[in-house]
């Protein structure tokens, strides 16, 4: 490693598909541009679809599914080391988490300006490392007489609402988007940012500034507010966060570990590392800057294009001629002519600085690929295609973000679609709006605005997979879902090793799935049960409930008067609660809480770890995991207490209108309709 926190290029690693075995290397000889930072925990990767390449490796499914991600999911690339994530699922519900530290870097970003210099979007890309980094090994070994669930009532207004019903939401477009290593982020029409990906250092997490354009750098983003000032966040390990606080700028784009702006006035500001000096920008004036991995490049007022920094390959060394755009990549530069024609220079390993030929819109310079908008929307990427990055999805696009392995491209209809890489999430961009959460053991599933379900995280029992039509609700147990259809029927998905998925016939106006059982409510109060009874947790008393609830081996209902009823094992004193009025109760795996009239919260049952020791406050929704707790406060914040072993109790920040606990994560529901997860590496994937 260098003194100034570079490393020199170097061979980079292959792809390591982790089953049983490590598989063979076929990616010897990539230029890369090494981290120097110390190793972050990888995340896993997820069920997700992606674009395999042509000679994608033996975890991708034909349709570009990943295949039994719980069994072998981890995609990792690294030249010593592979990181593999391993699930085993049982009857006795064995957790068993494997992760190990192996992290990539490098960057690249570029923006897309008109030919009269307007900038309408900022690609930021990256690329992985190639030095083998010291593995850290971190396992969870937990085994559970029966995992959580969730039940999920409707929520209006922030709050508990009759059974079934659903909020309403409307989701802004995203009119510009930007590709980082392992993130993504999006700018949304009402100026509200979204990312999604790798959020070890909060690079996925933005601030709720309103902005009018986003850049995401390595492990780091910005973005540019409407008055002009700038906001980093993410990793500021060499200063890429710290962002000039005065000054008025019109653009911004964030590269490897240094990020650079355009002023109004036409000058330059540029911070972070500046090892190679890709930081210290030349004098003049400009109309767009585009900063890579080692260095940078900027757009002249007479078209043409200075770029300063790392020239180990000829990055810096720009062609004459008029240019509209440019694009900076990790190692190579694109340049946009006026007649639509594209031009590249710099590391062409990957053929990354060979264009094809036809007109183009805009492009996109990715670390080992490069893409690009034709004139007509389609999409054409030319370089690396490992990962599938440079196979494009059909459709019309208005813009094209190149990422470290993924790219991700901005369809008219201001939705996105990603291919590639997904190991991070990074090419699971947001699916739209929800209307409810329910969370359960390792995985969680929502409601769409059209009423279809969509689940991610584990999927080893089918419980991600759920059927199509429209729901009114639905609820995820241990390993199993159930959902209300408008007819009032049920439908159940994943694990039926106790009939839990089997429901019976009928018309229902609310369901809960537990551990192994699932009850439902008829819209005389009468509750009808199924699946696993070995403790009586399927046979509920006679007379009527407004409200049920299935937790690990037990249920608790709401009578018409407030009070509280229980029934199944009891082994805490979990199915004896207190006297007082409730207007919902929620059943975890061995403790249970309801939440009163006057919006306090109390809990019974197992509180070995605190999931049943509510703190004081006044709440609106209450959502009783595995052994931790979430509960709504009304000014729409989560409060969450109990076992923190993955952080599950420490949520995202940010206002929600209703939360969900499963058995080690916990997600909520955003007034726009998006989501936000914590706790054991189960994200959403949008």
């Amino acid at each position: 490693m260098r003194q100034d926190g570079t490393r020199p290029l170097a061979k980079p690693s292959c792809l390591f598909l982790a089953l049983v075995a490590i598989a063979g290397c076929d990616r010897t000889g990539m230029r890369v541009i090494s981290h120097p930072d110390a190793n972050p925990p990888a995340e896993a990767a997820k069920d997700a679809t992606v674009t395999p390449s042509a000679d994608a490796g033996p975890d991708l499914a034909p349709s570009g599914t990943i295949r039994n991600p719980e069994d072998s999911a981890m995609i990792a690339d690294s030249r010593e080391l592979s990181d593999s994530l391993a699930e085993a699922d049982s009857s006795e519900v064995l957790d068993s988490l494997a992760e190990a530290d192996s992290r990539a870097s490098n960057g690249v970003t570029d923006v897309r300006a008109f030919s009269d210099g307007t900038v309408v979007a900022d690609v930021r890309v990256l690329s992985d490392s190639s030095e083998s980094l010291d593995g850290r090994l971190l396992a969870d070994m937990e085994v559970r007489e029966s995992g959580h669930t969730s039940d999920v009532l409707g929520v209006r207004d922030g709050r508990a609402g009759d059974e079934g019903e659903t909020a309403s939401a409307a989701t802004p477009t995203f009119i510009q988007i930007s590709a980082g290593f392992n993130h993504t982020c999006g700018l949304r029409s009402d100026g509200s940012t979204a990312c999604w990906g790798g959020d070890y250092y909060g690079e996925s997490t933005p601030p709720a500034a309103a902005m009018t354009e986003v850049a995401a750098g390595e492990d780091y983003a910005c973005g540019l507010r409407a008055d002009g000032t700038l906001i980093c966040w993410g990793d500021g390990t060499f200063g890429a966060t710290l962002a000039p606080t005065t000054g008025s700028f019109t653009q911004i784009s964030a590269g490897n570990l240094h990020a650079c702006a355009l002023r109004g006035d036409g000058t330059l500001g540029c911070w972070g590392s500046d090892g190679y000096v890709q930081q210290t920008p030349r004098g003049g004036n400009f109309t767009q800057v585009a900063a890579g991995g080692y260095h940078s490049c900027a757009l002249r007022t007479d078209g043409g294009v200075t770029c300063w920094g790392d020239n180990t390959v000829g990055a810096v060394t720009a062609p004459t001629g008029i240019f509209t755009q440019i694009a900076a990549g990790g190692t190579n530069n694109c340049g946009l002519r006026t007649d639509g024609s594209v031009v590249c220079w710099g590391d062409n390993y990957f053929s990354q600085s060979v264009p094809p030929t036809g007109a183009f819109t805009q492009i996109s310079a990715g670390f080992g690929h490069s893409c690009g908008v034709r004139v007509d929307g389609t999409v054409a990427c030319w370089g690396d295609n490992a990962d599938g990055q440079s196979t494009p999805a059909t459709g019309a696009f208005t813009q094209v973000a190149a990422g470290g392995r993924h790219t991700c491209g901005l369809l008219v209809d201001g939705s996105v679609t990603c291919w590639g890489y997904n190991g991070y999430e990074e090419a699971a961009p947001p699916a739209g709006a929800m209307t409810q959460i329910t969370a359960g053991s390792r995985f969680s599933c929502g409601l769409r605005l059209d009423g279809s379900a969509l689940c991610w995280g584990s999927n080893y029992y089918g419980q991600g997979t759920p059927p199509s039509g429209a729901f009114t609700q639905i609820a995820a147990g241990d390993r199993h879902v159930c959902g209300l259809r408008s007819d009032g029927s049920a439908t159940c998905w994943g694990d039926n090793g106790y009939a839990q998925a089997s429901p019976l016939a009928g018309t229902y106006t609310q369901i809960s799935a537990g551990g192994s059982h699932t009850c439902a409510l008829h819209a005389d109060g009468s509750v009808t049960c199924w699946g696993d009874n070995r403790g009586g947790q399927a046979t509920p008393p006679a007379g009527a409930f407004t409200q049920i609830s299935a937790g690990g081996d037990r249920t608790c209902g709401l009578r018409a008067d407030g009070g509280a009823q229980c029934w199944g094992y009891n082994y805490f004193g979990e199915t004896v609660p207190p006297a007082g009025t409730f207007s919902q109760v929620s059943s975890g795996s061995i403790h249970t809480c309801g939440l009163h009239s006057d919006g306090s919260v109390v809990c019974w049952g197992n509180s070995s770890v605190g999931q049943a020791t509510a703190p004081m406050g006044t709440f609106t929704q209450i959502s009783a995991g595995a052994d931790h707790t979430c509960a709504l406060r009304t000014d729409g914040t989560v409060a969450c207490w109990g076992k923190s072993s993955w952080a599950q109790v420490t949520p995202k920040s940010g206002t929600f209108t209703q939360v969900a606990s499963g058995d080690n994560h916990a997600c909520g529901l955003h007034k726009d309709g998006s989501i936000a997860c914590w706790g054991d590496m189960v994200l959403p994937p949008f």
